[in-house]
């Protein structure tokens, strides 16, 4: 099956539990590895937890999660947050014998990229650190808007994004996002001044991932200057949240 299904979960109201979506991944995830059902992206909201991947340390996760979940999870990366106003998308898809791991990342991450400037927000990649980033500039230091987090088993991915359309930034004052110091958070709304909520972002981004992940060669978006994660040799980190 090389249809692409999207499908979405549970948004407002009917966010999903993370533990839930969990359960939910690995279900899909079982019917695209054995072939019963095409490659399908879980589009949902979640309400508020932090997810701690296979290389958070101890001293990272928030002494007061504020009343929110924290929950180890089988993918790399270190600790992130999801919560209202996030846009978390799980795409559930075999990759072909010529994408590796690195072109998938960078084909999800082209596809948010295309996704914020389509909304106005100029974006690119960091290399040696995972996600979407904008430039520091007036308004502030170098900052995320999408985080990305994957899992690979049995050649099929697992895991995925968030991408903060007007998620509430003060859950990322309890903890460092994905252990990095030294750079900011941020969200569509806040970068263009006015309500950019889940529903908008929706169908951008669906229509985006649609085209990176029909795997066709694509020229990517010049990436923005290298940045090493602190404490790590300056190289290509994938599974970053």
């Amino acid at each position: 099956m090389s249809e692409l299904e999207f499908r979405t979960a549970g948004l407002g109201e009917d966010a999903v539990e993370y533990l839930a979506a969990w359960d939910l991944q690995r279900e899909v995830h079982a019917g695209v590895v054995e072939g019963s059902r095409p490659g399908t992206v879980l589009l949902l909201e979640h309400p508020p937890v932090y997810t701690a991947g296979k290389r958070t340390d101890p001293h990272e996760r928030p002494a007061d999660p504020g009343g929110a979940a924290v929950v180890d999870v089988d993918r790399g990366g270190k600790i992130t947050f999801h919560g209202p106003g996030q846009l978390v998308g799980y795409p559930i898809v075999r990759l072909p014998e010529h994408v590796r791991v690195v072109d998938y990342v960078r084909r999800v991450e082209e596809a948010l990229i295309q996704a914020c400037a389509e909304l106005g927000v100029t974006t690119a990649r960091v290399p040696g650190r995972s996600g979407v980033w904008l430039r520091a500039d007036h308004r502030g230091p170098e900052r995320k808007v999408a985080a990305l987090g994957i899992r690979v088993s049995r050649g099929v991915t697992m895991h995925g994004f968030s991408l903060n359309c007007d998620v509430d930034l003060g859950w990322y004052d309890r903890f460092v996002p994905c252990g990095i110091a030294d750079a900011g958070v941020t969200t569509l709304s806040a970068e263009l001044d006015r309500r950019v909520g889940v529903e908008e972002a929706i169908p951008v981004v669906e229509r985006h991932l649609r085209h990176y992940l029909a795997w066709e060669p694509y020229t990517p978006t010049p990436d923005y200057e290298p940045r090493p994660e602190p404490g790590r040799a300056p190289r290509i980190q994938l599974l970053t949240p």
